[in-house]
């Protein structure tokens, strides 16, 4: 069945946008982490509830953008058709990965130099280890990983689709399909049944840090299967849910149950393991599995939850939150060298973490959207990302607000 209806979700929007800067925010906190060093600079002052806020972030934020990414995908293939759609996805989602990667690689091998200077006093190293030979285990995406994820999961869906179309004629699967997924819709347990291939996953993995969920496929061109499972069955139940009109709303129903479920498991989580990154610290038996089943439950019950609070909240029209949808794909893009930028400045400043972090936020958030708003929005960058817009004349009436239409 297809979805009856196309009208825009903006709760949606405010929730795909929010997904993304959720990420700045992730990645801004790193350099706090109380523990071992893993990032390009360690500050000087650490912070257990930066680390906290941290966990609670990753828990959901790539498996909630992955749910609409799928939903959004559907509806984009359904209004333009399958060569439109394939051409548009390799468009806005391959082209900028061969534009950004070199750029983000140059900049992080930049930074990385200049950060292990400001921590080491400028000492120079008389020897360091080369780095691994590139190969198609390691070769770094860096956190353009997810736009490499997406091109496979809209290109195996396409696929699936004329496969299912072929040996499905009569529409026996896809009706199956339908009605299992209203059914269970009826029911609170969407999110526990998610969970269990996920949660199945992890436990099997031998070397698994639980602070970081599901290992991001950032090296290497074929994505553990850990990754596959958790993002892919996130794109795949957003697609489905795209299908039946108001399928997506009754599942997010229970948003005050899977809210509430979700902040019981995540104290769970971090009471098992605690907020210092500690890369020896593994779980194993039955506390391994426990807290594999706990995180994955909270991952989908946060997505879950945290849709159906938006489309409550926000379903009405918000020039400002669509504004911020809008920016957020280029402000996630770049925002990586600019933020370790602002955490080697102030790496040594006896501050506490959290003003830093503060801080970092403070300057890069305006400035990446300065950014955005001169040399993007109205630009061919802007038309290659998130489609040309034109910029309306600015009257009494609207002087007020950025507003643009999509043209």
């Amino acid at each position: 069945m297809a979805a009856m209806t196309t009208e825009r979700l903006h709760g949606l929007d405010a929730v795909r946008g929010g997904a993304l800067l959720l990420g700045i925010f992730f990645h801004a906190g790193f350099s706090f982490f109380p523990g071992d060093t893993f990032w390009l600079i360690m500050d000087t002052q650490r912070s257990a509830a930066l680390s906290g806020l941290a966990f609670v972030l990753h828990i959901f934020r790539m498996t909630l953008f992955f749910i609409l990414a799928g939903y959004f995908g559907r509806m984009q293939a359904e209004r333009l058709g399958t060569v439109s759609f394939a051409k548009d996805r390799l468009k806005r989602i391959g082209a900028p990965i061969l534009i950004f990667w070199p750029v983000m690689i140059a900049s992080l091998i930049a930074l990385a130099i200049w950060g292990f200077l400001v921590s080491h006093g400028g000492v120079v190293p008389e020897s360091t280890p080369p780095p691994p030979p590139l190969s198609v285990e390691t070769f770094p995406l860096t956190h353009l990983w997810f736009l490499y994820m997406l091109l496979i999961f809209y290109g195996g869906m396409l696929i699936s689709r004329k496969v299912i179309v072929l040996l499905d004629r009569r529409g026996f699967i896809s009706g199956a399909t339908d009605t299992c997924l209203r059914q269970i819709a009826k029911t609170p347990f969407l999110p526990l049944l998610l969970a269990l291939p996920l949660a199945w996953a992890l436990n099997d993995l031998t070397v698994w840090y639980p602070f970081f969920g599901i290992p991001t496929p950032d090296k290497g061109f074929v994505p553990n299967l850990a990754s596959l499972i958790g993002y892919g069955s996130a794109f795949l139940i957003g697609w489905v849910l795209h299908r039946q009109s108001g399928l997506l709303q009754k599942v997010s129903c229970y948003w005050p149950l899977y809210l509430f479920t979700a902040l019981i498991l995540t104290s769970f989580c971090l009471s098992t393991i605690g907020t210092n990154l500690t890369y020896g610290q593994f779980l194993t038996g039955s506390t391994k599995t426990l807290y594999a089943l706990g995180y994955t439950v909270a991952t989908w019950t946060w997505a879950f939850g945290l849709i159906g609070l938006s489309l409550k909240l926000m379903s009405g029209h918000s020039a400002a939150r669509r504004y911020i949808a809008d920016a957020s794909y280029w402000l996630y893009l770049i925002h990586l060298p600019i933020v370790i930028i602002l955490q080697i400045w102030v790496s040594q400043w006896a501050l506490p973490a959290e003003l830093k972090y503060l801080l970092i936020l403070g300057v890069s958030l305006p400035l990446m959207l300065l950014s955005y708003h001169v040399l993007v929005r109205f630009t061919f960058i802007g038309a290659l990302l998130n489609g040309r817009k034109k910029q309306r004349q600015i009257t009494p009436s609207v002087i007020s607000s950025p507003v643009t239409e999509t043209l």
